[in-house]
């Protein structure tokens, strides 16, 4: 995260209150506003099309990503599937990856077989099965990188440049890293969203989504039909955004720290068959992390070698890890993946994809890392005893 961005995301809205001076902004809970006179709205006429608390944290995440503006909705998911409302129409090609979050399969795949519009997984670190796609003319191309729950890294600025020659918009999936170490629109997205539940709030209270666009004209268009099919997000949950942004830098270096300290840990230890981040040489992508990033992340996910009993004694001698899905807050998670985040996947889906049923993703938080090791090494001692 650089400096300015990081002032950004600290001093959003401080200041600008001009009835009381409050230094934080307030909340505006009403839910609709007088007009000054027949047919003369102001500003703001109900809370659904806007809001000025919503306002003041849509400027920040604008900002921290380089667009011209960002529409917030009431849910990650919202986000992605308001996206899909305003650039896909029956008959439309949707290009998404084959390994991308199982909420976003399962949306992708359910309403394509409703008719709303066609879906094509690809593996998009193989350039000739993303070209192939790419020659069926999408409207619509989205990008996960790093991918949920594989890590793997894709050329983001590459594929942009091939899904534009095509005709088509390209969306990244920004979540699991956050404006503070990457930022798509730099590398030529036109559209970026982020699940707002993660990283960018912080602190697992609130579940939200934004969607930030290059192009004004975008963001327009993005905001009507936001509020046409009522995905807005709410007042309190602007505001507890707005909170939360103001420590994402130091959140996202501590959790980094943390996360590096346990992946070396787990490059040595026996029961790990698998081990997948983003900074492993070894971890598809990895020279395109170093590129476009501006850190690693911390998030991973490692496979364990053991059956479905292993498991279970592992998973039930965590004592600081919790068992849960979701990412991106203070505290440290755990999840298994097949019967969790992506049991919405046929188990054909996910084999394709290559996630295991013995695969484990970890949202490490900002505990101190020496006794997040501690805990997971007592959890390992413990799953390999017979």
């Amino acid at each position: 995260m650089t400096r300015k961005q990081a002032t950004i995301a600290v001093r959003s809205g401080l200041n600008d209150d001009e009835q009381y001076g409050c230094v934080v902004p307030p909340i505006h809970l009403s839910s609709t506003y007088n007009f000054t006179d027949f047919n003369q709205p102001r500003a703001h006429d109900y809370s659904r099309r806007g809001n000025p608390t919503r306002d003041v944290v849509q400027r920040a995440l604008a900002e921290l990503e380089g667009g011209a503006g960002a529409v917030m909705t009431n849910t990650g998911m919202s986000a992605i599937h308001l996206v899909c409302t305003v650039f896909l129409k029956p008959g439309d090609l949707l290009v998404a990856p084959h390994d991308c979050y199982g909420g976003s399969y399962r949306l992708f795949d359910s309403l394509s077989k409703r008719g709303a519009y066609r879906v094509k997984f690809v593996d998009q670190g193989d350039s000739a099965a993303l070209q192939a796609a790419l020659q069926d003319k999408p409207k619509l191309v989205l990008i996960e990188s790093p991918s949920n729950p594989l890590l793997r890294v894709v050329d983001i600025a590459g594929i942009c440049k091939a899904v534009r020659e095509a005709g088509a918009l390209s969306v990244v999936d920004n979540t699991f890293l956050s404006p503070a170490l990457q930022n798509p629109l730099a590398l030529g997205a036109d559209l970026v969203l982020h699940s707002c539940t993660k990283y960018l709030n912080g602190h697992s209270d609130v579940v939200a989504g934004v969607v930030i666009a290059k192009d004004p004209g975008l963001v327009t268009e993005l905001a009507w039909w936001a509020n046409n099919i009522g995905v807005t997000g709410a007042a309190f949950d602007s505001y507890l955004l707005l909170r939360g942004l103001r420590t994402l830098a130091p959140r996202m270096a501590a959790a980094q720290r943390n996360a590096l300290a346990i992946v070396d840990y787990l490059r040595h230890q026996p029961l790990v068959k698998k081990l997948y981040h983003p900074s492993l040489p070894e971890n598809p992508g990895h020279a395109f992390a170093v590129r476009q990033q501006k850190g690693f992340g911390a998030m991973l996910s490692f496979e364990l070698d053991g059956d479905e009993q292993t498991l279970r004694r592992f998973l039930r001698a965590l004592a600081l890890f919790t068992l849960a899905e979701s990412l991106g807050g203070v505290e440290s998670l755990i999840s298994h993946t097949a019967t969790m985040t992506h049991a919405g996947m046929s188990a054909e889906a996910r084999a394709a994809a290559g996630i295991s049923e013995t695969l484990l993703r970890i949202s490490v938080g900002i505990e101190d890392h020496e006794d997040l090791i501690a805990d997971l090494d007592n959890a390992f001692r413990i799953a390999a005893e017979e």
